[in-house]
């Protein structure tokens, strides 16, 4: 094979060594155990150029494992990043219906094995991928699974043993698998990261889409390589094996008419993609198209990995010095001289449009008489058109940096997190009491149904889960008291962007936004109806404010005006009672500098 343009595994000819998706012609994937078997086959007849680790457990108790791929015998991390090498690591079946990747790994790997001119691709790259991320959902086999999905026969489940999307847990870790990748990540600190996965939503040519992130929360000149190398490499690399690739993530502004464009995406650190944001490394998400055969989506899948392989080998100096400094950039943001004015936290699109190039499927729109709503139907002929496609993007949230973060020590389940993410977490051995910004927060709103296990504080808008709408964060400066062992993370870390998104409240995927700090929000202490009576005739007697604002109340919010108990604690929460609950007081607080902290 000619390494600059791949021609995919079905060009092998020996059956000894056909993958197991091979050998069945793509109508079945093996299971975890027959994979692991054709890897450790491999890993025999080639010794010294593949090594498996066990980087922790699922929830049911299965073995996550990583296979390690190098040249020289180079297979550990601190030999990997000492000999100038890029360390790539491919994950695959996250969302274990979507296993695609792992067949393509398989071949690639007896390729790169069994060719001396294949071999070169790993001159410059230690190649890690997970087989299979998600086991236990892989293992739940069934043909009744993704109804939109051309095959494979038996397919794995979308959610882990808990049911929990993990491409919805990076950020939070609630999942074993999470944290256990979380501890591998940051033994080897890739790169480069690719997530493989198959689309849903819209039928169209392409049977390989992918997405990398070039927005203004990636460091710039990194951005820059991606959008002048990286993508333009992979289409040309796709598109020459055959295949047809679009350099995008393709979700259309109106699900039943094409023709209305593409819409935004954002990325928030929730997705492994937009967590690689906040570790300053690059991360491609490939979609291969659902409604394509098996056998094309992994060939697809197949040459776009080969393709990046040959280009992080011939940039691999590059790169390496790229995500270097990223990280110095992000360790600057704890000094006052390193903060930006604002770090952007979410983004949303500006109204801009371009037209781009689609090529898509013939469609009819009808009005269905199953849902009542307008439906599409894709035909079986191809529409070749110029479509809008929103292009211009605006930041929606932003913050300033402080120096670092306070965290009283009784909020363990939010430290445990930031130490699961391997940020240096650092304890206060005495009470501190000291000038801090701190938010007051109010007008929060939850769903009426779980998200990912939780009952998250998310913006209305975001499809996923019916979330609740976030009411508003006021910042302001006090002294306050910090108990001893209080958890301090200083912004002086590479992974200072990993504090920020999980300690601003407003963050996309803060601990707030995920419930975390819900019992900030719970008013423990009250009165009796007789006693607030009393209250409330004190005060409309003796403050014309106050009078003010309950009057107009009553004039504007008739539920208000109609709740007697609402009523009551309108003149409860304006008293010396009331505000001894506290409630909204985040109790985080934002760090003016590091000077006087007792830290261990």
């Amino acid at each position: 094979m000619t390494i600059g343009a791949p021609k995919g595994p079905g060009a092998i000819d020996e059956r000894e060594w056909q993958t197991p998706a091979e050998a069945a012609d793509y109508r079945t994937t093996p299971d975890y155990a027959e994979t692991v078997r054709y890897l450790e086959r491999l890993a025999t007849a080639y010794p010294g150029w593949v090594r498996f680790e066990t980087f922790g457990r699922t929830g049911e108790g299965r073995e996550l494992k990583l296979v390690v791929v190098s040249k020289d015998g180079v297979v550990d991390p601190v030999a990997a990043h000492a000999s100038g090498r890029v360390v790539l690591l491919v994950q695959n079946a996250i969302h274990a219906g979507e296993m695609d990747g792992k067949d393509a790994c398989l071949a690639l790997l007896r390729d790169l094995l069994r060719s001396e001119e294949a071999r070169r691709l790993l001159d410059h790259v230690v190649w890690l991928f997970i087989p299979v991320y998600n086991i236990d959902g892989h293992e739940r086999r069934s043909a009744s699974q993704r109804i939109n999905q051309n095959g494979p026969d038996l397919i794995g489940w979308r959610a882990n043993a808990s049911n929990l999307n993990l491409n919805r847990d990076y950020l939070k870790a609630d999942a074993p698998e999470t944290r256990a990748f979380l501890r591998m990540f940051h033994r080897w600190l890739p790169d480069f990261f690719v997530d493989d996965h198959v689309t849903d939503g819209a039928d169209f040519q392409y049977d390989v889409t992918f997405a990398i992130d070039t927005t203004p929360d990636v460091y710039p000149p990194t951005a820059e390589w991606i959008r002048a190398s990286v993508i333009p490499e992979i289409v040309r690399g796709v598109d020459g094996a055959g295949h047809l690739a679009y350099p995008g993530p393709i979700f259309l502004t109106d699900e039943t008419d094409p023709a209305k464009g593409l819409a935004f995406h954002d990325n928030p650190p929730r997705f492994s993609t937009g967590q690689m944001i906040l570790e300053n490394r690059p991360g491609l998400l490939v979609e291969l198209h659902m409604l394509k055969d098996y056998r094309t989506r992994v060939t697809g899948n197949y040459a776009l990995l080969r393709t990046l392989l040959g280009v992080l080998n011939r940039d691999a100096s590059k790169l390496i010095a790229l995500n270097r400094e990223a990280d110095r950039s992000a360790a600057s943001l704890g000094s006052a001289s390193g903060r930006p004015v604002r770090i952007p936290l979410a983004f949303e699109p500006n109204g801009e449009t371009a037209k781009v190039p689609f090529r898509g499927r013939t469609f009819s729109r009808t009005l269905s008489e199953v849902s009542g709503a307008m439906s599409i139907r894709y035909g079986p002929d191809n529409w070749n058109a110029e479509i809008p496609r929103l292009t211009g993007a605006r930041v929606a949230i932003s913050v300033r940096p402080p120096a670092g973060y306070i965290v009283p020590p009784a909020w363990t389940a939010v430290i445990e997190v930031l130490e699961a993410h391997g940020l240096v977490v650092r304890r206060t051995t005495a009470e501190w009491t000291g000038r801090v910004e701190r938010y007051r927060c109010a007008g929060m709103r939850w769903p009426n149904r779980p998200f990912e296990g939780r009952f998250p504080i998310l913006r209305g808008g975001n499809v996923e889960g019916g979330m609740g709408q976030f009411g508003s964060c006021v910042l302001t400066t006090e002294s306050l008291p910090f108990p001893v062992n209080s958890a301090v993370v200083l912004l002086d870390q590479r992974l200072s962007l990993v504090a920020i998104h999980w300690l601003e409240p407003e963050a996309p995927d803060s601990a707030l936004r995920w419930g975390f700090f819900d019992p900030i929000f719970e008013q423990k202490e009250s009165g009796e109806a007789y006693v607030l009576e009393r209250l409330g005739r004190e005060r409309l007697a003796e403050d014309p404010l106050v009078r003010e604002e309950f009057e107009r109340r009553l004039a504007r919010d008739p539920s208000f005006a109609g709740d007697p108990s609402a009523r009551l604690s309108f003149f409860y929460e304006r008293s010396e009672w009331g505000r001894a609950n506290h409630v909204g007081e985040y109790p985080v607080g934002r760090l003016l500098g590091s000077e006087g902290l007792p830290l261990g």
